[in-house]
């Protein structure tokens, strides 16, 4: 006799894991499964994939976290910009051995959000406006609710949503959090994309230096040399902890498990390249995950040890979610 299926629901939660949780871990494989079909339409009609309504939710603690995908792009000759110091050899075997071409690299610009109490903290803007509010969206929050903006730097691709086009704020209510050293130095130079986006926004701001909060169980970290002043940020709730690395390191493969590759877009090579070893060295220590704002969507993972004086990272897969 046939065994009829039936229209009950079965939920495959682990026992003593809370449905609050279990909904809020929409970790990588669906988040993976959609960027790879967006990705696979905009490759068929020769555009840069834009797939603005992907995120990946998850608890630390008692703070809700969502890394936001605001972007993705193809760059052709990545050793234009990673492993700049190193034979061309030299880059192509290191790219073979990890399974990834020399012709070209796919760029990820990853924004975070948190909800920490009463607070909804956004870690950087992506590149415009239109790109951060729609990842937001798909992760319930809109402009209106973000009550801090924190950003890690003033390169472009992390202050071009804090505005639109016409120079309205898009967080009507937020206060905006950044490191003194990194202010300091853009409002020393003639950089019209400061000028634009984070100038008008300066009374609004609060100025931070290593070891400051932005709330309660958020911290800065100076993180120097990709920019003058640029920071990272560790996150502690619940005795879990989390850093979201910024531009720390730039790529998983060419600048974390190579930290002397000098980086094209590292404006101080030699202190980015100490950066990228003092992070790492306490990631690794200590077991903590991070985000890094250019890594693989969903952008989390670990940082493991290499033999030979570098990193290799380490995705998350069901950790987050227990």
């Amino acid at each position: 006799m046939p065994i009829r299926p039936t229209a009950k629901t079965i939920e495959l939660r682990p026992e003593g894991l809370s449905r609050r949780k279990w909904l809020a871990a929409s970790v990588a494989i669906p988040a993976a499964a959609a960027l790879a079909t967006r990705m696979q339409d905009a490759r068929a009609d020769g555009h840069a994939a834009q797939p603005n309504a992907i995120k990946n939710t998850f608890m630390l603690g008692e703070f809700e976290v969502s890394t936001l995908l605001a972007g993705t792009r193809t760059v052709e000759n990545p050793q234009s910009i990673f492993g700049m110091n190193i034979s061309a050899d030299e880059f192509a075997a290191v790219s073979e051995s990890n399974f990834i071409p020399t012709t070209a690299a796919q760029f990820f610009f990853t924004p975070t959000v948190v909800r920490a109490g009463e607070d909804v903290v956004l870690f950087d803007t992506g590149l415009n406006a239109a790109g951060i509010t729609a990842p937001l969206a798909s992760a319930g929050v809109t402009p209106e609710d973000v009550t801090v903006v924190v950003i890690t730097h003033m390169h472009g691709d992390h202050i071009g949503g804090l505005t639109g086009d016409d120079g309205t704020p898009t967080f009507p209510n937020a206060r905006y959090v950044t490191g003194q050293v990194e202010y300091d130095a853009w409002a020393k130079q003639d950089n019209d994309n400061f000028k634009a986006k984070v100038q008008p926004l300066a009374e609004k701001m609060s100025f931070i230096g290593d070891g400051d909060s932005v709330v309660a169980g958020i911290t800065g970290l100076a993180a120097f040399g990709h920019t003058p002043g640029h920071m990272a940020y560790r996150l502690e709730s619940g005795g879990k902890q989390l850093v979201l690395i910024a531009d720390a390191a730039n790529h998983y493969v060419w600048s974390l498990g190579y930290p002397e590759w000098e980086v094209k877009f590292d404006m101080d090579k030699a202190k980015a390249a100490a950066t990228r070893k003092q992070m790492f060295d306490m990631l690794t220590a200590d077991k903590i995950p991070f985000v890094g704002y250019h890594m693989p969507f969903p952008g989390l993972g670990y940082s493991e040890a290499r033999g030979e004086g570098g990193y290799r990272f380490v995705p998350v897969s069901y950790q987050m979610m227990l």
